[in-house]
């Protein structure tokens, strides 16, 4: 799906598939990617695959994990994206070469890209995309509508192959755009989704028409013509 090379003054030292849910990255030995060097912690950082989707995480490093150039705690990661710790430089790629779109969090005031023209009050959840290039007409669109809260009423199209949905460092899911449908995802946070009332179990779970999904207190329908 993706993978990893590790540069240092512009040599390649290594390439690295990511295939596992989550990937260690640091100085010590057990990691799965191992980079021996000072600069590096011994548990520096750690990529986390959810869906379609690789994330970034640093955990509390000495010297920080950079994304082109900017300091960042937890990032999802987009094709050609480079990550900089240290003086080593390590470029993820998809390898199929289609660029994603970087996952956005819509903020009061913004407005959601097109077709869905919507922004999001503060008391509502974030809801991002990141796009893979079309599956074709396998699947049938779809759409989330806001039940409660100050967003009640408002409906975004799923338009993309991964959307991002919750309040960043609360509660984020992302809804993924598959042949055989949509699936939802826990990403981050300390309680999982759930769906109809129920907890989500395991890694995903299959979406369909009038399931109702409750993140960090916001209940949204899936609608699927």
């Amino acid at each position: 799906m993706g993978k990893l090379v590790v540069s240092l003054d512009g040599v390649v030292i290594k390439e690295v598939q990511i295939t596992k849910d989550k990937t260690t990255l640091g100085r010590r030995p057990y990691n799965d990617i191992v980079i021996d060097n000072l600069a590096v912690s011994g548990e520096h950082a750690v990529l986390q695959m959810v869906g379609a989707d690789v994330f970034i995480e640093d955990l509390n490093s000495t010297n920080g994990t950079y994304i082109n150039g900017k300091a960042v705690k937890k990032q999802l990661l987009s094709h050609n994206d480079t990550v900089e710790i240290g003086k080593y430089k390590i470029k993820f790629m998809v390898e199929d070469g289609t660029d994603y779109e970087k996952t956005m969090i819509m903020k009061p005031g913004m407005r959601a890209p097109a077709p869905a023209t919507w922004a999001a009050p503060a008391a509502a959840p974030g809801f991002g995309g990141s796009g893979f290039g079309s599956l074709g007409n396998a699947v049938v669109p779809a759409s989330i509508r806001v039940l409660n809260g100050a967003a009640a009423g408002r409906e975004v199209a799923l338009t993309k192959v991964v959307t991002t949905v919750g309040k960043p460092g609360v509660q984020v899911a992302s809804i993924t755009k598959r042949p055989g449908g949509y699936v939802l995802a826990h990403v981050e946070g300390g309680a999982q989704p759930s769906v109809n009332g129920n907890s989500l179990v395991g890694e995903t779970v299959h979406l369909k028409n009038g399931d109702v999904i409750e993140l960090a207190g916001t209940q949204m329908q899936f609608v699927q013509a």
